[in-house]
């Protein structure tokens, strides 16, 4: 049978639709090459600081046992022995395991410690490797990908590792707090063990939320990667979750789960240990209320401990594990003059670094640029009118509301009308007042500020004593 020539034509036309579409699709959906690379980058960076506050804090631990055991040993030598000798070796094995893999281990441990965020992240290279269609073909784009699971696995690694130090640290402080309790002048030993365990799992915990910042490539790359119906295939059967309950797709979860106390499982089993009834019921709920509340109070108290046996026994300084870069803050404000006989109005534009010296408070640096802009309406013109110094102090009374005070120099060469030499071309400013601070977004915070300088009337020409600001913050 012979088809008519205009079935061939339109059959080619549909062909060719389709390729297009999907050349299109493939191109729109490519990940590209700098989302590989900023994955590798942010994995060797974090790998390294992990080493570096690992290796440190055993270094650290092992100087302080070596020293109990000094000052033990001349009390009780055998005990001394028994109780630090093996002890500083295995924080020696520790060390120097820090600088390899965790071998066999590597497997549980790495994903346990990685946590959802890095589980995602290597889970979606591993998709990609797989799925290579969906990467740009740009050259080298293969060798990129070795690179970045190659950087992820090790960074696992590490972070893996770290875990057994926390562990390991956890339980020992606990069992040298036990056997040193008999012992006297080992109190300021063991509290600077403490804190170096608590700042230890702090940083980490830092260093981890640092690293769920995503960048602009890997934010992209991963929603054009989660909207693909064969990587929520893919999670189901290779995440944390399903290599830790062995879960492989739907239909095999409910037999993986198999064993797992059920909810009424759970109600039967506190059923026959205290009885049922309307009383027993009543006891269970009183219980679990009051257990609910002290939980939420420890939790508000210490709202970054992932262990109860972290708990600290000092009062920790919140600031201590951020970074120098960390703890900076810049911003920009405006503040406007109105115009008088000797100055048209003018707009201070402003701008800031804060360095963040407790939680609650910060001190920081800032240039100023006087800009002239007529005297009304209809006499609007831009001119440069002078500059400003400042310096400022930041304190948190209450919620949203700061307590902020500064000095400042302001430079106005130019008066109006002003005898030669009457003006003060250079005036200095005393300033404090409250502002109030709200959130834009993620990353931006606006303030308003209400000053009073107190050193106006030595201002020649006088100027307005009360200054109103508003800026932001990032």
């Amino acid at each position: 049978m012979k088809f008519p020539c205009p079935f061939f034509l339109m059959l080619f036309l549909c062909s060719f639709a389709a390729h297009a579409q999907d050349s299109l699709m493939q191109k729109a959906t490519a990940i590209p090459g700098k989302y590989l690379s900023q994955v590798k980058q942010k994995s060797d960076k974090m790998e390294r600081e992990v080493s570096k506050r690992s290796e440190q804090a055993l270094s650290r631990f092992m100087k302080q046992e070596e020293k109990m055991k000094r000052r033990l040993g001349k009390i009780d030598s055998l005990k001394a022995n028994n109780l630090f000798a093996h002890s500083i070796d295995s924080l020696g094995s520790l060390k120097s395991r820090m600088k390899g893999k965790l071998g066999k281990y590597s497997g549980a441990l790495s994903q346990a410690g990685g946590g959802p965020y890095l589980d995602s992240l290597g889970n979606s290279l591993a998709f990609l490797k797989q799925s290579k269609g969906l990467l740009d073909q740009s050259k080298g784009i293969t060798d990129k990908l070795n690179g970045s699971l190659k950087s992820v696995d090790n960074l696992k690694d590490k972070l893996a590792q770290a875990e057994q130090i926390k562990a390991y640290i956890r339980e020992r402080k606990q069992l040298l707090k036990e056997q040193l309790a008999q012992y006297t002048g080992f109190t300021k030993d063991l509290q600077k063990m403490n804190k170096e365990a608590y700042y230890y799992a702090q940083q980490l915990k830092e260093y981890k939320e640092v690293f769920k910042d995503k960048k602009k490539a890997e934010q992209k790359a991963m929603e054009v990667i989660k909207k693909i119906p064969a990587f929520n295939d893919f999670m189901q059967k290779h995440s944390q979750l399903a290599s830790l309950f062995n879960i492989q797709g739907a239909t095999a979860s409910a037999q993986s789960l198999e064993g797992l106390q059920t909810r009424t499982q759970v109600e039967q089993l506190i059923q026959q240990r205290i009885g049922s009834g309307p009383n027993a019921g009543a006891a269970v709920s009183q219980q679990m209320a009051e257990a609910r509340s002290r939980f939420d109070e420890l939790k508000s108290k210490f709202p970054d401990l992932d262990n109860a046996a972290e708990m600290p026994d000092f009062k920790p300084k919140e600031m201590k594990t951020k970074s120098f870069l960390q703890r900076l803050e810049f911003g920009s404000n405006i503040q406007f003059q109105r115009s008088n006989q000797f100055f048209p109005t003018t707009g201070d534009l402003a701008g800031q670094a804060a360095y963040k010296f407790n939680k609650n408070g910060s001190a920081g640096i800032g240039l100023s640029y006087k800009l002239g802009m007529g005297t009304g309406f209809n006499n609007i013109h831009f001119s440069g009118q002078g500059m400003g110094i400042r310096s400022f102090v930041d304190w948190k009374l209450k919620g949203t509301f700061f307590l902020n005070g500064g000095y400042e120099q302001n430079y106005q060469p130019d008066y109006a009308g002003v005898p030669e030499g009457l003006g003060q071309k250079w005036t200095q400013s005393g300033l404090i007042g409250v502002s109030k601070k709200y959130k834009i977004n993620s990353k931006l915070k606006g303030n308003m500020m209400v000053l009073f300088d107190f050193l106006y009337n030595q201002h020649v020409p006088r100027t307005d004593p009360v200054k109103v600001r508003l800026g932001y913050n990032f």
